[in-house]
């Protein structure tokens, strides 16, 4: 990989160290210079106090020409052009107090304004880091490392477990097992058989394998996205600041103004007087102030906002792109379902692929064995487990031969495998199938679930503003477009590369203030493309953080709805605090004009407004109505308590639709006993969970929710479960009285069956999108 390109950031770097020296340390002298005067006044030496405000002046007009020489050759005359102006007419007509305190004024406002705007470096470190140096290379003479750049087409490698496939190329091993997140941000592993692809960049996830060389390094796709993470930030124009947005027209009034003024009384002092209280401190104060509150607002709430500009673009953005994986959904599949096949459980199920699979570093073996736990199952120490890379794990549980993984067997599939497969497609889920003693016995369903908070974040993204909402995934267009469905999104584009995803940000922003979200380095070109990137940042620093505008260093989608609407209150504070101020300055100006405030006094009366607009700026730091409500410690408890037991009643959700299953093969003793059992979990651990929900948590978070009312559609859902419960309670009863479950009872107690499990569903996702994110 090619260092120079590091060149550029470091260089960037050094700058914004030696600007941020520059500030401070002008504050800093302004600052002394000012205070030194007022005391040698003070001992009655005024020529020394003249000097030492001079000297202050003086010191603050050489880097300000510096910063409108800058302004002017980016096209624009700067907010700063007024202080220079005001600098220089003080120093013209001895008015050296005047001059010392916009000195100082103006040092204050560009430390402010630099801690708000200096950005990190958007270097590409962390997509040079994974990045391989070398590779083997087969030859006569056996395996060789070589530099990377010696690779040419053609060439056959040899790519070892856990190794980054160095150069595009296609697989000349029977298959290779690799893990293409890094490309693709999906987290679920793939197999290439042979003369398949494998591109550059992905990770070995298997045994060792062959690999053809298609492509040379600088040809193959992994330097591709790291020349596009590059174009992309180079095409990223600088932030306008909001200051000198408005100086476009203060500007050139204050000037008028002391013209007029000089024109009509003949005195030079009156015209500096009038630049004095034009010096547009509120722009240079106010605007910062207020930016800066808004970033230490946002910091509070789990958002990294690297620089002011990125505040202000957000507080504008109108377009939202979302990646899916990582950001939408966890990124890591879970447990969907478990499937048993009959006279076989679903928890006997879980507990031999777990058991079998605890040892496993697998992504997916990682999910069963976490649910497993979750729901107390005890697992067995497994022996003689062997791993085959892609196809799954065999060993020995409990005295029986266990296999769980893919099932490429030719055996015909009985009527409960098909009804898996058919899910699976449905849901865009993966199956791991489970035999016993070379017996298909059950299948555990594992997808990358939807975020709690993702629904939540759109509705609040929406009424923030955030007029067009846009899914980029490189995932299947079908399990893309469910998920767009359930979040309401307005398009979806699937099945993207690095590339296709930079193309669509660049045609987006054509059209509107454009922000991205994502969380992996396939992210990183399109982030840096978009006006403002953000990055899902709590897993670790990845290229996406580094190319990023703003990072949520919380695993949580919905804070990003807290950015929007911090910035957008940040920005209009900001405004009003400029405007308001450049209110009191005109009508100081008007004043000044006419005679009225000799410089000193209009300088220490532009202080005077200085902090009232500072006032108004710092507002930015408490909360706005439009941020999430804060939860009280004990309702935070109880929501965390509840979220858990969520999950410890996944297995009660999952027996009471297999009961249901069950009676479709008739009313036998199976079908009562699978009844029986769905009745007893629902008893003993589902309606106990319901009356605390609805006795202890909904009270508690009633006052962040505004008042009993909010939680009054719940209550209800309440009622519904309880009256499925009862009556799938008194066919048991029934069934109990005549000897077991007769044919007239059949059809109401699978309705009761499947309306509670949807009820259930339905309830459950609910309270994890509305009540359960509301917890940190």
């Amino acid at each position: 990989m090619n260092r120079a390109l590091l060149v550029a950031p470091l260089r960037r770097s050094t700058a914004v160290l030696a600007s941020s020296r520059l500030e401070h340390g002008l504050l800093a002298f302004t600052a002394a210079a000012l205070v030194g005067g007022g005391v040698a006044l003070f001992a009655g030496a005024a020529g020394i106090a003249d000097l030492l405000w001079g000297l202050g002046t003086v010191a603050a007009v050489v880097p300000a020409v510096g910063w409108v020489l800058v302004a002017l050759r980016r096209g624009h005359a700067g907010v700063d052009l007024i202080a220079v102006l005001a600098l220089g007419g003080t120093l013209a007509v001895g008015e050296y107090l005047a001059g010392a305190l916009i000195a100082l004024m103006l040092a204050t406002g560009r430390t402010l304004e630099g801690a708000a705007q200096r950005r990190a470096s958007h270097d590409l470190h962390a997509l040079l880091a994974h990045a391989p140096r070398s590779a083997r290379r087969r030859t006569d003479d056996g395996v060789v490392r070589v530099p990377l750049g010696e690779i040419a087409a053609g060439d056959s490698l040899v790519v070892g477990p856990g190794e980054v496939v160095p150069v595009d190329g296609r697989v000349e091993s029977a298959e290779a097992v690799l893990d293409e997140s890094v490309l693709t941000g999906e987290p679920l592993q793939v197999t290439r058989h042979r003369g398949e692809r494998a591109r550059s960049g992905v990770v070995n996830a298997g045994g060792a394998f062959d690999l053809r060389a298609t492509a040379t390094e600088q040809d193959s796709t992994y330097a591709g996205i790291v020349r596009l993470a590059q174009q992309a930030g180079a095409e990223s124009a600088p932030v306008v600041r909001l200051a000198d947005r408005y100086a476009a027209w203060f500007l050139p009034l204050a000037v008028a103004a002391a013209a007029l003024a000089w024109l009509a009384s003949g005195s030079a002092v009156r015209a500096v007087a009038v630049l004095v209280v034009a010096t547009p401190c509120p722009l240079l104060l106010a605007a910062p102030v207020a930016v800066v509150s808004g970033l230490s607002r946002a910091s509070r709430r789990g958002v990294l906002v690297r620089d002011g500009g990125a505040l202000e673009n957000l507080g504008r953005a109108r377009t939202l792109l979302l990646d899916k994986t990582g950001t939408l959904t966890l990124g890591r599949p879970r447990v969907l379902d478990v499937v048993a096949a009959p006279g076989h459980t679903p928890a006997e199920v879980l507990r031999l692929a777990a058991s079998l699979d605890q040892f496993s570093p697998h992504v997916l073996a990682q999910a069963m064995v976490d649910t497993a736990r979750h729901r107390r199952l005890e697992l067995s120490v497994p022996s003689g487990v062997t791993e085959e890379p892609g196809r799954g794990a065999r060993g020995v549980v409990d005295g029986h031969r266990v296999f769980i993984g893919r099932d490429d067997s030719a055996r015909v599939r009985p009527a409960w495998a098909k009804a898996v497969d058919n899910r699976a497609f449905l849901d865009g889920a993966t199956v791991a199938w489970l035999a016993v003693d070379e017996r298909l016995t059950g299948a555990v369903l594992l997808r990358d679930p939807l975020r709690h908070d993702a629904p939540h974040a759109v509705r609040r993204l929406r009424s923030a503003g955030i007029e067009r909402l846009l899914m980029l995934t490189g995932d299947r267009p079908t399990t893309a477009h469910e998920v767009a469905a359930v979040l309401g999104l307005d398009g979806v584009r699937a099945g993207l590369a690095p590339a296709d995803k930079v193309a669509i940000v660049r045609g987006e922003r054509a059209r509107a203030v454009t922000a991205m979200v994502g969380d992996g380095v396939n992210d990183a070109p399109a982030l840096a493309a978009a006006d403002i990137g953000v990055a899902m940042g709590a897993r670790g620093s990845t290229a996406s953080s580094e190319a990023a505008d703003i990072v949520l260093t919380t695993d949580r989608v919905d804070r990003l709805a807290d950015a929007v609407a911090i910035a957008q209150r940040s920005r209009r504070i900001a405004v009003q605090s400029a405007l308001g101020g450049m209110l009191l300055s005109l009508a100081a100006m008007a004043a000044a004009a006419f005679g009225l405030l000799q410089p000193a006094v209009g300088a220490l009366l532009q202080e005077g407004i200085d902090v009232a607009v500072i006032l108004n700026a710092l507002r930015a730091l408490r909360a706005g109505r439009a941020e999430q409500p804060a939860l009280t410690p004990t309702a935070e408890a109880l929501v965390r308590r509840f979220a858990a037991e969520h999950d410890d009643l996944r297995d009660v959700l999952a027996s009471v639709r297999a009961a249901a299953d069950r009676l479709c093969d008739g009313p036998g003793p199976a079908a009562l006993a699978s009844v029986e059992e769905a009745q007893r979990l629902i008893t003993e651990r589902l309606l106990p969970h319901e009356y605390a929900e609805e006795h202890q948590l909904y009270p508690a978070l009633a006052p962040a929710l505004g008042g009993p009312e909010s939680t009054a559609t719940m209550s209800r859902a309440h009622v519904e479960i309880g009256r499925l419960s009862r009556r799938i309670d008194a066919h048991v009863r029934l069934a109990h009285e005549n000897g077991g479950l007769a044919p007239d009872q059949m059809d109401d107690l699978r309705s009761c069956l499947y309306g509670l499990n949807t009820v259930l569903r339905l309830h459950f996702a609910q309270e994890e999108e509305n009540y359960f994110s509301l917890a940190p």
